[in-house]
């Protein structure tokens, strides 16, 4: 069935509406699941398509909250935007730009909203918007983009919590990032495709979203080069042309099932996974007494002897990622020993260690800084800690999905207020679960009045 956005509105502001997702625990995981599209690279393929008028067909997007969001965007600037759910395609053709100005609206409640700021820029020379939301983990200035677009020859103007961007034609630059931020080097490298000369990003981000994506504009017709590397060389053209590509596969969600397979002692197989992507989990989850096997596109998770306690860290890929800290805190709950955790990423992601004491986790917090500022967070993990059903909060996506992987290893009930975030960063997320044998009792979003 092949639905235009206007229709998917209406559902896509049910799906924010909150809820009470209930989980009981003791049941190992079992079976199959196929992962899906990248969330993290769908949304930046769909911002990619405002660079050219001709037809751009993306193939493997998941049907989530935040992508039907950047999807009304798209629309709103006057891009024609197909969805076609049951194939999981969304088919895009920005023949003309009609408006520059992102409606608040639709560009503030989704953090990756930001990335169609570099494309609108290069192909219609302005662009303005609220700076945006998304989920409530710490500081995420985009600092970095502004000064990228200022280097490459716009003009910023900042008014309280609003952005004008203006260039008569983008120009090459070499371009600094202070940290390898994702969105940060998606947003400049977009821009940068369609500048006059010569645009280089150094301490550029490599997560295998930014690869693919790089990919994805050379299949369009961009001149890029060094991707995966901490130099990319961006060699402008005057036009961009159409691409069918399929998104990649969800390293996050694939990591988080495995979490719950190992935790639970379960016995699951993943299809739809890139073995190098899992790499960082991959150590730790083997470090902490799991088996993982890989075979083409499958991924194996069986039960060791029993889970230790290990300690990770988060940095930029090929490091830990920080989307799966809290899920890996939910495992380390029932890891024996203590195991610590550092956030190097965003200062605020362990404020969901409050709902996880709920349920009875043993988890201390300690911050570390100069000058007042904060620039690490450290949870000290004790384990195994008896987990037991309680009322809880979804702080943000992948806190959500945190509490629901100690649901699945508690005694009684966990039921998990504001669901609704999960629903952003996964695609049949609790319906996947049910088929590898979890208890969970799903309402969905209220009736609209």
């Amino acid at each position: 069935m092949t639905t235009t956005i206007g229709q998917e509105s209406a559902k896509s502001v049910e799906s924010v509406e909150a809820r009470l997702l209930r989980v009981r625990g003791g049941n190992r995981l079992r079976g199959e699941a196929r992962i899906s599209g990248a969330k993290n690279a769908a949304l930046k393929a769909l911002a990619a398509t405002l660079l050219t008028a001709d037809e751009v067909v993306l193939n493997s997007v998941p049907m989530i909250a935040d992508v039907l969001s950047m999807a009304e965007l798209l629309r709103a600037f006057g891009a024609e935007v197909e969805i076609d759910r049951e194939r999981k395609r969304v088919t895009v053709r920005a023949v003309a730009i009609t408006r520059t100005t992102a409606p608040e609206h639709l560009f503030r409640p989704t953090r990756a909203s930001v990335v169609a700021a570099g494309p609108m820029l290069a192909r219609c020379g302005e662009v303005s918007f609220a700076l945006p939301g998304g989920d409530r983990i710490g500081k995420r200035p985009i600092d970095l983009h502004l000064r990228g677009f200022e280097r490459m020859g716009a003009e910023v103007r900042i008014t309280g919590d609003s952005v004008v961007a203006r260039a008569a034609a983008l120009q090459g630059a070499r371009i600094y990032m202070d940290y390898p931020s994702h969105t940060g080097t998606e947003n400049l490298l977009m821009a940068a495709t369609l500048a006059s000369g010569r645009t280089v990003i150094a301490n550029a981000s490599a997560e295998p979203e930014v690869v693919w994506l790089g990919n994805l504009l050379n299949r369009m017709g961009a001149r890029i080069a060094g991707l995966g590397s901490p130099y990319i060389t961006i060699e402008g053209v005057d036009r961009l042309h159409g691409v069918a590509e399929t998104v990649l596969p969800d390293r996050l969600e694939a990591g988080t099932f495995a979490i719950a397979a190992a935790m639970t002692g379960g016995d699951v197989t993943l299809r739809n996974v890139r073995e190098a992507d899992m790499l960082p989990l991959s150590e730790k989850l083997r470090e902490a007494g799991a088996e993982i096997w890989y075979w083409d596109d499958l991924m194996m998770i069986r039960p060791g002897t029993k889970l230790r306690a290990v300690d990770i860290q988060t940095l930029p890929f090929p490091g830990f990622p920080t989307d799966l800290q809290a899920q890996f805190v939910a495992l380390l709950t029932q890891a024996e020993g203590v195991s610590r955790v550092h956030e190097r990423v965003y200062e605020d992601r362990l404020r969901y260690a409050n709902e996880l004491r709920k349920l009875g986790a043993d988890i201390r917090i300690e911050r570390y800084g100069a000058h007042g500022e904060r620039l690490s967070t450290t949870a000290e993990v004790v384990g195994p800690a008896r987990l037991t059903g309680a009322h809880v909060q979804a702080l943000d996506i992948r806190a959500g999905t945190s509490l629901v992987l100690a649901g699945l290893v508690a005694d009684g009930e966990v039921a998990i207020g504001d669901a609704y975030h999960i629903d952003r960063g996964y695609e049949d997320f609790v319906a996947k679960l049910a088929r590898l044998g979890a208890d969970l009792d799903d309402p969905g979003p209220p009736a609209p009045a």
